[in-house]
């Protein structure tokens, strides 16, 4: 299968990464994730949290105002990583931008090529790839590079980075999940046929889990990033999924949601919209009882976690890729629609608490920190909400 590459490419692979975290990091109602947090509350990198479960671990406001908004010269379709009160995200203006998340004011700009994936933060620095094949690392404080790593022939890095105990990893359009030593040297790869791999890792108890255009789930050793099982999961995987406890949930292209129990390798329950036959780029939200994910039909639906049966839905003005966010008792997501609806929903009814509408489609998904949220937009616009004192 031949995928073409650039921008608004449909994400076609994922990787889901289970590394060394203690038993207790496995539930996002117990969100010991933040141990990989430059401190509690950030979000560091892409849903947050190790598990990539997309829930925050700070408050917000019940009323949410545009605080201040930032202009890059470029489209960003990638998420902001926040941590100790710095705002990190890249465009496709080829530029890394830090910004002060209480000000709005740049801190400094480093050029890095073409971006659109998630930024990462972890121990003082800033981890993005660009689209022409290179890792940069980058000093939180300054600006200046660290070390760069070049995959080979030059390909295109497509998701964010995570980390699992002092390794790094990422996903590449080579196909490859890249694992890589904290001073940037290869210790591992492993290939999924037919795509590109642009699902940002997710993390739990010593497994890595790979699927993508091979509609096969694989099981990986995560410290030689070998196959030790495979699960066919009736489709191609187009989103990041999420891990809780033994299970891990996601979107397919086939228009399907999928409850896996990966411990025991078998699909715990599948959800097919009625009606709708549009796939899922939007990666779940996870609590102890609800998984909420946005769908290319508009939709932005809550099902039951341990039954996959339908809670809520709620009907948006475009497409949504982005993934939801849930804050407290209420989830929020942005559309892709020409007026930039970010919408808050009550979590338990699905039901309209606000709208706002910012310059553009919202394609990335939001950070939450210091009871502010981050979003930007296919404009360049990065918008800081909150409440005016």
């Amino acid at each position: 299968m031949t995928i073409p590459l650039g921008r608004l490419l449909p994400v076609f692979g994922i990787v889901w990464l289970v590394g060394c975290l203690p038993d207790t990091d496995d539930d996002p109602v117990r969100p010991r994730s933040a141990v990989v947090q430059e401190r509690i509350g950030d979000w560091p990198i892409f849903r947050g949290n190790p598990q990539q479960t997309g829930v925050a671990t700070s408050n917000l406001p019940d009323r949410l105002d545009i605080l201040w908004k930032f202009s890059t010269k470029d489209a960003i379709e990638g998420t902001p990583a926040i941590a100790n009160g710095v705002v990190y995200i890249g465009s496709f203006d080829e530029h890394l931008y830090a910004i002060d998340l209480q000000t709005g004011n740049e801190k400094w700009r480093y050029k890095a090529g073409a971006l659109k994936t998630p930024a990462a933060v972890r121990d003082g620095k800033v981890y993005i790839g660009n689209m022409d094949g290179m890792l940069h690392v980058v000093d939180a404080a300054k600006g200046t590079k660290i070390w760069t790593y070049e995959t080979p022939n030059q390909a295109e890095i497509t998701s964010g980075v995570s980390f699992m105990g002092n390794k790094i990893l990422f996903g590449c359009a080579d196909e490859s999940l890249y694992c890589l030593s904290e001073k940037g040297e290869k210790l591992w790869t492993f290939r999924v046929q037919g795509g590109p791999v642009l699902a940002t890792p997710a993390i739990s108890q010593d497994r890595t889990f790979v699927a993508g255009c091979d509609s096969t789930l694989h099981v990986l050793d995560a410290a030689k990033g070998e196959e030790l099982s495979s699960l066919d999961l009736g489709g191609q995987i187009g989103s990041t999924a999420a891990v809780a406890g033994d299970h891990l949930f996601v979107g397919t292209m086939g228009s399907s949601v999928l409850g896996v129990d990966w411990k025991q390798s078998k699909i715990s329950w599948t959800f097919e919209p009625e009606k709708s036959r549009q796939p899922f780029y939007s990666s779940p939200a996870v609590t102890d009882k609800l998984i909420v994910i946005g769908c290319r039909d508009r939709h932005v639906r809550a099902l039951d976690r341990a039954k996959g049966t339908e809670v809520w839905d709620f009907v948006a003005s475009g497409q949504v890729d982005c993934s939801p966010v849930i804050v407290g008792d209420r989830v929020i997501v942005g559309a892709k629609d020409r007026t930039g609806s970010l919408y808050v929903l009550d979590l338990a009814k699905g039901t309209l608490r606000s709208k706002i509408e910012l310059d553009g489609a919202i394609i990335g998904s939001p950070a939450v920190s210091g009871g502010r949220l981050v979003v930007a937009t296919e404009k360049g616009t990065v918008y800081c909400l909150g409440e005016k004192k």
